[in-house]
């Protein structure tokens, strides 16, 4: 994954220079149409990964369905899921984007290439997940079930040398992220938790508002300094717009680790069942006390007044 990221970020350093800005004219099988970046930063992640020997199948946000490893790469016992380039809507105009992924121990018998069953695995039994955040600098976040910790890529020594060891989320933080063009869309409990969070409703738990509109770097800024990010069902997406085993499951993994907490705003998000490759899912993540409060105002609008 390292390797991959270096080859990705140096992509996205030279955007601007050679002619890989801009729409690629092909829509995804998420509807969305892609990026010349999202393409290329797919294919890396795909050639680097299966020639390795560690993994059995790989499953992209860009791709029907899930590629097995060739025989002559030999298959390993682990599974790779990923999102090659979230927030690629923003490349042109110079935006933080970010690659995120998911690791599972397969569950179809070794020696042979894997399947979809090895993909659609519960969130609570990822082995890894990650995060790579092509900014100012370039920062890979991860957790392998011991706390999560950053990296910053050195670019005079082409190598990932530890920034963020053991990074702890606030239990409350000081923002709030959420796309407040879709706020006539949005189930009412939502307005009620942005009023909150605006201090318009006198409950003490005004926020600050920072929506970069980059789902990795919004967690990012969040997971060091505290925040909630939230990104709900609506009347036009009513099962949620994030991926789960692509985007939600591999975040909410991280931020468990940090000391934080995700949802989909009635359960952990790293306990819901997947039953297809391509699932979406409500998400709210971030510090642990502000999901709480999130998910209290959502359980009261579904329990009937008086209700015990």
């Amino acid at each position: 994954m390292a390797l991959a990221a270096k080859l990705i970020a140096s992509y996205v350093r030279s955007a601007g220079l050679v002619d890989i800005l801009g729409r690629a004219g092909s829509i995804n099988v998420q509807g969305e149409e892609q990026q010349k970046l999202d393409i290329i930063a797919n294919d890396i992640l795909r050639q680097v990964i299966q020639k390795t020997g560690r993994v059995c199948v790989v499953a992209s946000e860009e791709d029907a369905e899930p590629v097995p490893t060739p025989p002559e790469h030999r298959p390993g016992k682990y599974v790779l899921m990923y999102d090659p380039l979230d927030g690629s809507s923003n490349i042109d105009v110079n935006i933080p984007i970010g690659t995120i992924f998911s690791i599972h121990r397969r569950v179809t018998p070794e020696g042979h290439p894997g399947a979809l069953p090895d993909c659609l695995q519960v969130g609570r039994k990822q082995v890894a997940a990650g995060y790579v955040l092509y900014g100012a600098s370039t920062v890979l976040v991860y957790s392998a079930g011991n706390g999560a910790h950053g990296f910053t890529l050195d670019p005079t020594i082409g190598e990932f040398l530890l920034s963020h060891p053991n990074i702890r989320t606030p239990e409350i933080g000081r923002f709030y992220s959420i796309n407040e063009s879709y706020y006539d869309r949005w189930p009412a409990a939502y307005r009620s938790v942005v009023r909150a969070f605006k201090g318009l409703d006198g409950g003490g738990k005004a926020k600050n508002a920072r929506y970069i509109g980059s789902l990795v770097a919004d967690f990012h800024r969040n997971l060091m300094h505290g925040g909630v990010f939230m990104y709900p069902q609506d009347t036009k997406s009513p099962q949620g717009k994030l991926r789960l085993l692509y985007e939600a499951d591999p975040l909410a993994y991280i931020v468990e680790h940090a000391g934080g907490a995700a949802s989909d705003g009635e359960r952990p998000v790293l306990d819901i069942m997947p039953d297809e490759l391509h699932q979406r899912t409500p998400l709210i993540i971030g510090s642990k006390e502000d999901v709480r409060f999130v998910e209290q105002v959502l359980a009261q609008t579904r329990t009937p007044a008086g209700a015990v």
